[in-house]
């Protein structure tokens, strides 16, 4: 019974449906995953600057600078330099290093006055800074 194989024999594993099963599992994980990644995106409507700066109760504590929509600076309502903001700033820090600065600006302010302001701030030598929100949508 066992002398049906001799020495002269030559046994093979058939490898063909061992690649088969590979290849159906390499096609079942490519479709089965996805390959884009999603984006997900903030809905920001940012408030409006200037006009929020003129009805706010100011406290004391907080000096207000304002951007409207073309970028120009405001201290309070009233227009300012780079300069002028710097300096006011400055004169803010020495008084007090724990000053806080509020910036307010438009809705329609370009994103890079915003950073430059804030950018501005921190140079004068303040870093207790915060956005005024407006809640109302307008």
């Amino acid at each position: 019974m066992f002398d049906s194989f001799g020495d002269d024999d030559d046994v093979a594993v058939d490898m063909a449906p061992l690649i088969d099963c590979v290849f159906l599992l390499l096609i079942f994980f490519l479709v089965a995953t996805t390959m884009k990644q999603q984006v997900q995106e903030l809905d920001l409507d940012l408030p409006s600057g200037v006009r929020m700066a003129q009805q706010a109760a100011v406290d004391e504590d907080i000096f207000v600078l304002s951007i409207d929509r073309i970028g120009q600076l405001h201290l309070g309502a009233t227009p300012a330099t780079t300069d002028t903001v710097l300096r006011a700033v400055r004169e803010k820090a020495a008084a007090n290093p724990k000053q806080r600065v509020r910036i307010d600006f438009d809705k329609l302010t370009p994103g890079q006055a915003i950073v430059q302001a804030v950018d501005l701030v921190k140079f004068a030598g303040l870093d207790n800074i915060g956005i005024h929100i407006d809640n109302e949508k307008q």
